[in-house]
């Protein structure tokens, strides 16, 4: 208490001076209407310059949000359009039933919004990670995808981190089919380019063109169908000859990956349940 009163005491007529310059400045522009729209003037462009600031800055951080919600909806979308070309290639039937009924299907699937914090794509049997794991649901054989198409599948699930094999693995296999046609055949990547995959054992007397789009045909539990996966450059034959390697041009660049989507079949498990059930039940006969 003594030390505060002596340096109170010390430097008394500094705290006197500016006492009566904040006094004498209120006094100013309380009273004088010129000196006061001055100061108002100063004070809301001060002012507008912080919030100006602190808006860029809430907006910067909320980027990572509006990604996620970006992605999501790009995903929903791409799914819708398919959807709708389907259903005007089948006007001349009941589309009111059809659009309902594609409707229940997409309820049957969850998205989980997730961020890739790793990403290989140098190596034949590349790995990316993902930030969100089995506290948020997630599962091993689970799609994954982003606005521009397919991405992988879930491999290794912890806590919070989920290990994907992308497309761009040559341990990736995924069915899928060209668009318009019910021609299907097993994407898979070569090792080489980033940019394209393989879709083999297309049948040879299927007929489609360069430029037509290759999707997921929704035959396994891990996509649903009209997921996009890219557009058809070249058609080659077989090493066998008896189908087509057709090369396809990636929708999705795994270069910029950033935001991606888990697919979450809600019915997964009970058409797993049935399947399993089935094959106990053919191992019982066969032992009979």
């Amino acid at each position: 208490m003594q030390n505060l009163l002596e340096f109170l005491q010390k430097y008394h007529h500094w705290f006197l001076f500016v006492l009566l310059e904040v006094l004498s400045l209120t006094l100013l522009f309380q009273y004088n209407s010129y000196q006061g729209s001055v100061w108002l003037s100063s004070a809301n462009a001060a002012a507008g310059k912080v919030n100006e600031g602190r808006a860029e800055v809430e907006s910067y951080f909320s980027l990572k949000k509006m990604n996620e919600q970006l992605t999501m909806r790009n995903f929903y979308l791409e799914r819708q359009v398919n959807q709708l070309r389907r259903l005007y290639g089948e006007a001349i039937e009941d589309t009111t039933g059809l659009w309902a009924k594609e409707m229940r299907f997409l309820k049957m699937y969850s998205l989980v919004p997730a961020k890739v914090v790793t990403n290989e794509l140098n190596k034949q049997e590349n790995l990316l990670t993902i930030n969100r794991g089995a506290a948020d649901g997630i599962e091993e054989g689970m799609g994954v995808a982003c606005g521009q198409g397919v991405v992988g599948v879930t491999y290794l699930v912890s806590g919070h981190y989920t290990v994907v094999i992308p497309v761009l693995s040559t341990a990736s296999r995924i069915s899928c089919a060209i668009r318009g046609h019910n021609y299907f055949g097993v994407l898979r990547w070569d090792g080489k380019d980033a940019a394209v995959a393989y879709l083999e054992d297309i049948p040879r007397h299927a007929r489609f063109k360069r430029g037509d789009w290759v999707e997921t045909n929704g035959y396994s539990s891990i996509f649903p169908p009209g997921v996009l996966v890219g557009k058809i450059e070249t058609v080659y034959n077989s090493d066998d000859g008896l189908s087509y390697r057709v090369k396809v041009r990636l929708s999705t660049d795994f270069g910029s990956l950033r935001d991606v989507v888990v697919i979450n079949d809600k019915t997964i498990g009970e058409r797993a349940r049935l399947l399993q059930a089935a094959r106990d039940s053919l191992k019982l006969n066969v032992k009979e």
